[in-house]
């Protein structure tokens, strides 16, 4: 099995388990076209900590901890835990921070943007097209020779954090414990909206690490393949997105969960030019830092302290989008959100000339 998951194949079969678990999600209790999303699900961990106080979407996901957890285990079965890190982590911070910005304004990271399409909702038409976009402006600071700088080993304990993190999720999610004042305060769970619709726990747990393992041996990355057919004409990870799309679909077709249009499609927006332009800076700012947002989470449960920066800033920018009116609703962007894309447009462009040549 793991020879086949390391294959040119690994990340095509990688995609069509993972676009038949993601249906099965919604299936079982997510919300619409939102088997897995990064974005929205750190969200809503950011929710239930009380980062932000947004009552419709507090949750604490166990998908993510099981993305963290079963990457961790998968690379510690394979010696491929290597804790690691000092690579630029303050601007993988900022850049995580701005990738939510603009995933917020979207309502959707890139693996969502996909399971939109897969779900018929043809907003994400204009989403997914941004996101080519925001690729292709990190392609081109990439091939002048863009770089946050090498990465270097550190001690083996360093690695635990995210893996810790992920556990500290769990259990808080199985304990409910109340703080604050006559326990008023966090953590939160919603009683209506997006962020009371979820699938029962163990099923979302063993989700979350299915997905883990798989992406860990696979590599799959949905901005990396899209990365890697513009760089160097090759398609083995856009194999990956191509089987995710399809099998969600099928799936999708099959549990009568395919409704396409545009009007009344779930945690949605027709405004398309934000829909685009948040999506750009999404795109920028996970080509900048290396990897999609589920990419980023696998990384950190191997070890990677700069990707779990990434994951720390977007869990702030989370709760910022939401604090300042940043973040889009089913209505259209939020009050601040149109120049809180640009300004995270105009950062993502700064660090692309800043760090253009400089580690070359």
């Amino acid at each position: 099995m793991d020879r086949m998951l390391m294959s040119k194949n690994g990340p095509a079969i990688a995609g069509l388990i993972l676009g038949v678990i993601a249906a099965f999600l919604v299936n079982f209790g997510n919300p619409g076209n939102m088997g897995f999303c990064v974005a929205c699900f750190t969200r809503d961990i950011a929710g239930a900590f009380g980062l932000h106080r947004a009552a419709i979407v507090q949750y604490l996901r166990p998908e993510i901890a099981g993305f963290i957890l079963g990457a961790f285990v998968s690379a510690l079965a394979f010696s491929e835990y290597r804790p690691r890190g000092g690579s630029s982590p303050m601007v993988r911070f900022a850049l995580g921070f701005f990738a939510m910005i603009g995933a917020l304004v979207f309502l959707g990271c890139p693996w969502r943007a996909y399971l939109r399409l897969a779900g018929g909702d043809w907003n994400a038409v204009a989403g997914i097209a941004g996101l080519i976009c925001g690729i292709g402006i990190g392609v081109w600071f990439l091939y002048g020779g863009f770089s946050l700088g090498p990465s270097r080993p550190t001690p083996k304990a360093a690695g635990l954090v995210m893996p810790l993190f992920a556990l500290v999720v769990l259990i808080l999610l199985v304990a409910r414990p109340l703080f604050g004042a006559k326990g008023t305060g966090p953590i939160f769970f919603s009683e209506s909206g997006p962020g009371a619709a979820h699938a029962p726990i163990l099923i979302s747990l063993a989700a979350g690490l299915i997905v883990g393992w798989l992406a860990q041996r696979t590599r799959f990355c949905t901005i990396g393949a899209v990365r890697d057919l513009i760089m160097i004409r090759d398609c083995h990870l856009f194999k990956g997105i191509a089987a995710f799309i399809i099998a969600a679909f099928i799936t999708n077709f099959a549990l009568g969960q395919f409704k396409p249009g545009f009007e009344g499609q779930p945690v949605a927006h027709t405004m398309q030019l934000w829909n685009f332009l948040g999506m750009v800076l999404a795109g920028l700012a996970f080509t900048l830092a290396g990897g999609c947002p589920g990419r980023m989470l696998i990384m950190s449960g191997e070890g990677d302290s700069d990707a779990g920066s990434f994951v720390m800033g977007m869990l702030l920018g989370a709760a910022f989008a939401h604090n300042f009116s940043l973040a889009s609703s089913t209505s259209g962007i939020g009050a601040f959100g149109a120049p809180a894309t640009i300004i995270g447009l105009v950062f993502c462009l700064i660090v692309g000339f800043a760090f253009k040549n400089r580690m070359a």
